[in-house]
């Protein structure tokens, strides 16, 4: 079965190009120039596997499509496309959840490398479906990490970060180590997406004491999870 890829660009020139190109790679691409067209589908019909959002769009940018699309499908993977470079912006991509960006005018090729970088990542792990942890239980079918207290719906990446912690329990890990697994590249912007996702872990997992994990200034993390 062919990956089928949302596609949101606004440019008719350059978004026939990328639909063109990620076609001829055996992609299956539905192209969006009016963002507003998507709506209707989160709440039926909505049968994508990954999402490309240009943010620079009329009437909906790319940042308020993503938040509505996860709005409905929090692990949905997003890869935004921007022609602004600024600081700000990236941040603000990653805060919202996105697992990926590429500046504009992109290469095709690398547009492709990360897309299935992001695909291969997200690929079920080599865990069983459920997992305790803790006072915790964690449905990875489902990326549903449950408590007494409430359960949270995780996203990919957020899963994808925990499965890693869990396979390295009770070690220091590096954050180099993570930034090059998990994101597969190593720059500031990378550095604070996953102090971000960290931050969240660590909320989410707030009502166990037990489970720890510490930052180790100029190292990385050192991580305590009780035995599953």
């Amino acid at each position: 079965m062919k990956t089928k890829i949302l596609l949101a660009e606004d440019d008719p020139d350059f978004g026939m190009i990328l639909k063109q190109y990620l076609e001829l790679e055996d992609f299956e691409v539905t192209w969006f120039q009016n963002p507003e067209d998507i709506l209707p589908l989160l709440k039926s019909g909505f049968l994508f596997h990954i999402g490309i959002l240009d943010i620079m769009m009329p009437n909906i940018d790319g940042f308020s499509l993503a938040k509505m699309i996860l709005k409905e499908k929090n692990d949905f993977p997003l890869l935004f496309l921007t022609a602004k470079n600024q600081k700000i912006d990236r941040l603000t991509g990653l805060k919202i959840g996105a697992d990926d960006y590429i500046a504009k005018p992109c290469d095709p090729e690398e547009l492709v490398l990360r897309l299935r970088n992001i695909l291969k990542r997200i690929q079920p792990a080599t865990f069983p479906q459920m997992i305790k942890i803790g006072t915790y239980s964690l449905d990875t079918d489902k990326l549903l990490l449950s408590h007494h207290e409430g359960n949270i719906r995780l996203t990919a990446r957020e899963q994808e970060l925990l499965l890693y912690l869990l396979k390295h329990n009770q070690s220091t890990i590096k954050r180099d180590d993570i930034l090059d697994t998990l994101w597969e590249t190593n720059d500031y912007f990378t550095g604070r997406s996953l102090d971000v996702f960290i931050s969240r872990l660590r909320k989410y997992f707030i009502h166990d004491p037990e489970i720890k994990i510490q930052s180790l200034r100029g190292i990385g993390f050192e991580i305590d999870f009780p035995r599953y």
